[in-house]
């Protein structure tokens, strides 16, 4: 892993599924890495789930920490940089989750430091996210470093900063959008005689051989349709029918929603 101490400000749904996945790979004790939550009841939750949480006290959570993850809302972002400004030494690497705040946005808070975007998704807690990344006033031993963390943890990508935006969309609400699919699917398998357990685990283990067929064999989805689709068969059947029903036209239509409503909060907050 190459970091001996970790620091996680936020410990929300995906602070929380970072440290997850981290504390998965058995390389950090659970003493090296430290969440800092200001919520009472989410502290609860983090302690009984056996992580070393520190009650909203940053300076104490990143002393001596080499990387510090922060997972906090948009509207917090600010806040916490301030208070971490004073608190941070120049070698510690900062890594934001946070959707929407650029890098130069964070410069302007804390001035020139080692500074990393990633947008993961909660599949990181099983070591399976979509990590995108973009580096600022970071060493290549830094960035190797913090690649090397998050490979750990799914795959990952470097991405200029301006496609951040459309990887949350198409990454993070992702998740989202196929757990849907699987959903309906399910329910569409419960509507033809299977009990709603059976249903959900054909569907999802189909859903996980489909993508890794992607994955494994570099194909295009077309091509692996093809071999799954024959003249007059049920497949191409059910196939047309979603499309008549506006399936693809409204998965791209979702997309466009959910990126068009992020740019949108977005100039509303700077302003």
């Amino acid at each position: 892993m190459n970091f001996s101490k970790i620091a996680i400000i936020g410990g929300g749904n995906l602070g929380s599924s970072i440290a997850k996945g981290i504390l998965s790979l058995d390389e950090l004790s659970k003493e090296s890495l430290v969440i800092c939550e200001k919520r009472k009841h989410r502290i609860k939750y983090l302690e009984d789930t056996g992580f070393r949480v520190i009650d909203n006290a940053i300076e104490m959570a990143v002393k001596d920490a080499e990387i510090v993850i922060v997972s906090v809302k948009p509207q917090q972002f600010t806040s916490v940089l301030e208070e971490l400004k004073p608190n941070l030494k120049p070698d510690q690497i900062l890594v934001s989750t946070v959707t929407g705040v650029s890098l130069s946005e964070i410069s302007d808070v804390i001035g020139t430091h080692p500074t990393v975007r990633i947008m993961p998704n909660t599949a990181i807690e099983i070591k399976e996210s979509m990590t995108c990344i973009c580096f600022n006033n970071t060493s290549e031993e830094q960035e190797e470093k913090t690649i090397n963390l998050f490979e750990q943890l799914g795959k990952t990508i470097l991405l200029q900063e301006d496609l951040l935006d459309a990887v949350t969309v198409l990454g993070a609400c992702g998740i989202a959008f196929a757990l849907r699919f699987v959903r309906a699917a399910t329910q569409g398998g419960i509507e033809i005689g299977f009990s709603a357990e059976v249903s959900e685990f054909i569907v999802s283990q189909t859903v996980k051989g489909a993508a890794q067929l992607l994955h494994e064999n570099h194909s295009h989805p077309e091509a692996e349709i093809d071999k799954v689709t024959t003249p007059q068969g049920i497949t191409i059947s059910g196939l047309n029918e979603m499309e008549h029903q506006g399936f693809s036209s409204s998965v791209i239509k979702g997309l466009i929603t959910s990126y068009n409503k992020l740019v949108y909060m977005e100039r509303n907050n700077k302003q």
